[in-house]
């Protein structure tokens, strides 16, 4: 797979105005692949500064204690972990299932123009990557090579344009923090280990001040979109000369062991087992809604994303084999996690979370306090990418502030979400599976969401200060 250029494209990067933004990619070049390190050497780097800054500015902490306090956060948070890769494989494996690739397909073959292009993929990825960031990802990749084998249009402008309608995800059913602190027991549920309480959906991720810069940043950046295509003479389109290994493991693995007859292959590809693991999701569904309400936490999140994709995928081979391509896009969350989980232990076992949150009690008032958090998380951000390993190292100081001085605990916390919106349009940690799977270079995609990064700060920062 390659991309095909007009004569002229070499003039710059795909922009309307090609000199400016072929300066803005460059500089994006230069900062995310000169200047910083893979994330999980950014990970280890941020462990010996915190670990540093404990020995130094907290009183009576030693290095047993350091030592102590980051094993233990290191191990505490593997189960969080877990659930995170989760989420994104049963994402993923959604997303992988022939009906939804044929919908895919039949979406993309109504796009003739770039505007039509934008005005379907932006609120199809965002709606997708609202319900299952994993899914969102996928969604937006694959539709994007679809509609570019249909249309031309320039591909990294599409592939950054499904990439900013995914960046809504941190404040959908799959954000991490909304989830664990709406999830009683949870390793990251820093609410509830303060206060004995959880906070539920409805006071974070269906709340006005999150629900609506979510739609606004969706309905702006369309329309941003529509207008930054390039000209004509600059556009650089997709061109699928040849056949990827990516797509050949896609193959429909239905029809790949429909010829088996072993007593193994007949269970692999029987319903059965998938029907009773659907019987018994959906039955466990029914008890404890029925016994307690409707509620969703992470787990049941998980659940109904595996129910859904056993649906979907048919059969139990067929799902192991979405699950076993999942897998490709985990590791480095593997790594980075359980960093996180160290650099949170650190902080909370040492003292120098309630340190800096005592800071933030100084400087903040309990309406400024979840603006001051959000301005905050769009720098940790860029150092760690996670979500829930952003969390892990934020939420131990603004917690306590947000107690202390009484703000809100869930506009502070989706404060944190929020920004990690934002930040990930500067930050390609994730949009590496997305480029990856699209086949594109990150450089080029970078230059468009930069524009995203500017009118989702502007909007998010105004709807967490006045919108109630």
């Amino acid at each position: 797979m390659n991309t095909t250029k007009t004569p002229s494209s070499n003039k710059g990067n795909g922009a309307g105005n090609g000199g400016h933004t072929r300066n803005i990619v460059e500089g994006l070049v230069y900062v995310f692949e000169q200047v910083m390190p893979d994330p999980f050497v950014l990970a280890i780097g941020l462990t010996l500064l915190v670990a540093v800054v404990a020995l130094v500015f907290v009183p009576h902490v030693s290095v047993p204690l350091i030592l102590t306090s980051w094993y233990g956060g290191t191990f505490n948070i593997l189960g969080f972990a877990l659930q995170m890769i989760l989420i994104l494989a049963t994402g993923f494996a959604i997303a992988d299932a022939p009906l939804v690739q044929r919908g895919l397909r039949a979406m993309a073959a109504n796009v003739h123009t770039p505007t039509r292009a934008a005005l379907i993929v932006f609120p199809i990825v965002a709606v997708a990557a609202w319900l299952n960031w994993g899914l969102g990802l996928v969604v937006g990749a694959l539709l994007s090579r679809e509609i570019a084998r249909r249309v031309k249009v320039d591909f990294a402008w599409l592939v950054a344009g499904s990439y900013s309608a995914w960046s809504v995800c941190n404040s959908g059913l799959s954000s991490s923090i909304a989830l664990s602190q709406a999830s009683h027991g949870n390793a990251l549920n820093l609410v509830e280990k303060a206060t004995g309480q959880v906070i539920p959906l409805s006071s974070t991720v269906f709340a006005p001040f999150v629900l609506v810069p979510t739609v606004l940043v969706v309905v702006i950046m369309t329309a941003i979109f529509i207008w930054m295509h390039p000209k004509q003479d600059h556009v650089v389109a997709f061109s699928d000369t040849t056949a990827e290994p990516a797509a050949q493991a896609n193959d429909d693995p239905h029809a790949r062991a429909s010829s088996r007859t072993s007593l193994a292959s007949r269970a692999e590809n029987s319903m059965l087992g998938t029907l009773f693991l659907l019987a018994m999701g959906v039955g466990y569904l029914a008890v404890t809604w029925h016994a307690k309400g409707f509620e969703l936490d992470i787990n049941t999140t998980i659940l109904i994303f595996l129910l859904v994709g056993l649906a979907l995928q048919r059969t139990p081979i067929a799902y192991a084999d979405a699950i076993r391509r999942a897998a490709r896009q985990t590791g480095s969350m593997l790594l980075q996690y359980p960093m996180y989980g160290g650099i949170m232990g650190i902080m909370t076992g040492t003292g120098l979370a309630s340190t800096i949150a005592k800071t933030f009690v100084v400087l903040a008032t309990p309406v400024t306090l979840p603006v001051l958090s959000y301005f905050s998380s769009l720098i940790i951000t860029l150092l760690i990418p996670s979500a829930g390993g952003h969390w892990a190292v934020q939420g131990p100081f603004v917690l306590p502030a947000a107690l202390s001085l009484h703000a809100s605990v869930p506009r502070t916390a989706m404060g944190v979400a929020m920004a990690e919106n934002v930040s990930n349009m500067l930050q390609p940690f994730w949009a590496v599976p997305v480029v990856a799977i699209a086949g594109i270079r990150i450089q080029r995609v970078m230059g468009y969401t930069a524009v995203t990064f500017v009118v989702s700060l502007i909007v998010y920062a105004l709807s967490l200060w006045l919108v109630p």
